[in-house]
């Protein structure tokens, strides 16, 4: 027997340090899994941060409970006045008390996204549905609908739904909701048709249970997870997407104020009275990221 080795104790050598490796790395903390653990635990503290900004922003919502300050209340003698114990974040260029217009214009704000949110996932779920349960030609002209329409930024679209229907908090919300059902489709087409080639759904059907039956107890619960992720990260596009058309004109009629109104009301005073749209614009930023925080945590618990 050869002291160094010939090729098949070699074989046996590399085979042995092999499998050490593959256990070290099973076992490793520091594996795969744990990675995926870790990141997720290191996002903890900002999606609770993201939720605290969310509820706070809810909170604001809220009439009557920050200020008592009418937000449409124009003083001529106090115009820019700097942010102070009268008036907590300044008045602007008619007097108008800035905390209680930014108060009172997250309601529009909110609800323009929460609206858009739900025409999007409303929509782009029937539409995806309806091309996951459909016929190959049905499916195919649907997904080529949703590709066309995909290749448009959404703002562009939600502007293009605006030139038709015209401004106003109503419009658009609805111009945005419209602008986000084709990233929806596609993603419920995709998460319905891994669920319906399952065994499950297929014994379903074999059973003659109806399509919107299992529809309804094995399609849509699989498929909500996805669609919540999806939603929390759009909701933030929404509110930016919102203060963006109001920042155009294309928003809330005035006297009445969301977050884009008030930043355009005070872009050609930055120098002289920044307060007016430095702290509308703070809040669609916090506001925003907080939404997005809060859905890669919930992607990335998914994933894990």
């Amino acid at each position: 027997m050869s002291v160094d080795g010939g090729p098949e104790d070699e074989r046996k050598t590399i085979g042995r340090g092999g499998a050490v490796r593959v256990g070290v790395e099973a076992a490793s903390p520091t594996g795969p899994r744990a990675g995926a653990r870790w990141a997720v635990r290191g996002r903890v503290p900002l999606l609770c941060a993201g939720a605290l900004l969310l509820l706070l922003a809810l909170v604001l919502a809220v009439p009557g409970l920050f200020t008592d300050h009418d937000p449409n209340a124009t003083d001529v003698v106090r115009t820019f006045q700097a942010p102070g114990a009268g008036h907590l974040l300044g008045t602007d260029q008619l007097g108008r008390d800035v905390f209680a217009r930014l108060v009172y214009g997250t309601r529009i704000s909110v609800a323009v996204s929460a609206a858009a949110t739900a025409i999007g996932v409303g929509g782009g779920a029937l539409l995806g549905l309806l091309a996951a349960v459909g016929t190959n030609r049905a499916d195919a002209l649907l997904m080529r609908v949703v590709d066309v329409l995909m290749a448009f930024p959404e703002t562009l679209l939600a502007l293009l739904v605006v030139a038709v229907l015209g401004g106003g908090t109503l419009n658009v919300a609805v111009a945005i909701g419209l602008a986000g059902i084709p990233g929806y489709a596609r993603l419920v087409r995709g998460q319905a048709r891994l669920v319906l080639g399952s065994e499950y759904v297929d014994s379903a059907k074999v059973l003659g249970v109806p399509p919107w039956r299992y529809l309804l107890r094995h399609v849509l619960p699989n498929i909500g997870g996805s669609v919540v992720v999806l939603a929390s990260i759009g909701s933030g596009a929404a509110i930016a997407s919102g203060a963006g058309l109001s920042l155009l004109g294309l928003g809330p009629r005035p006297p009445q104020a969301d977050w884009g109104s008030m930043v355009a009301d005070g872009k050609d005073f930055l120098q002289t009275a920044w307060w007016i749209s430095v702290a509308p614009g703070v809040l669609i930023s916090l506001v925003v990221v907080a939404a997005t925080a809060i859905g890669r945590h919930l992607q990335a618990s998914a994933v894990r």
